[in-house]
Parts: C-alpha cells; sequence; structure tokens
C-alpha cells in the first residue's frame, strides 16, 4: 500500500504509525508482553487514523473533536511507555 503525502500531522501520524507497528511485531517476536503491546499498538496506531478522520470533518467543531480525540490517543500511548 503506498502513501499519499499529506499535512506534517498526517506525515508524521502515519510514520509514529507504521513504528508502533514495528515495535509491536518485535516485542511478539521476542514473547514479550502482549497486553501491553496490543494497548500500544492500538493507541499508537489510531493516532493517525483520527487524523485522517479530522481532514474531513463536516464542520470546525467535529475537525476540533477528532483532533482532541487524536490527542488523546497520544498521550495514553505515551503512557504506555513511561
Amino acid at each position: 500500500m503506498s502513501y499519499k503525502k499529506g499535512s506534517l500531522v498526517e506525515d508524521k501520524s502515519y510514520a509514529f504509525a507504521l513504528r508502533i507497528i514495528k515495535l509491536y511485531k518485535s516485542l511478539i517476536s521476542e514473547s514479550k508482553e502482549y497486553v501491553l503491546s496490543k494497548q500500544i499498538l492500538r493507541s499508537g496506531t489510531s493516532i493517525g487514523a483520527m487524523v485522517k478522520e479530522a481532514e474531513h470533518a463536516q464542520s470546525k467543531a467535529d475537525f476540533i473533536h477528532k483532533m482532541s480525540i487524536a490527542l488523546k490517543e497520544a498521550n495514553e500511548t505515551e503512557y504506555w511507555f513511561m
């Protein structure tokens, strides 16, 4: 699957998701903690999905709401790394 270049936030969130997937695969292959690795995978990859959804928001309020969810997912991902 190819990726079409977007905004800076889209590009960085997409690159971050790819790194999260790589980390997840590494943890799984080394038989490390599965529960936490799945949480990191879920929250880390959903950031970009929410940013992409915000691109097609129906209103300014909808855009802000979707970007706020992306921020919450980023905060959750950061939490799992602590």
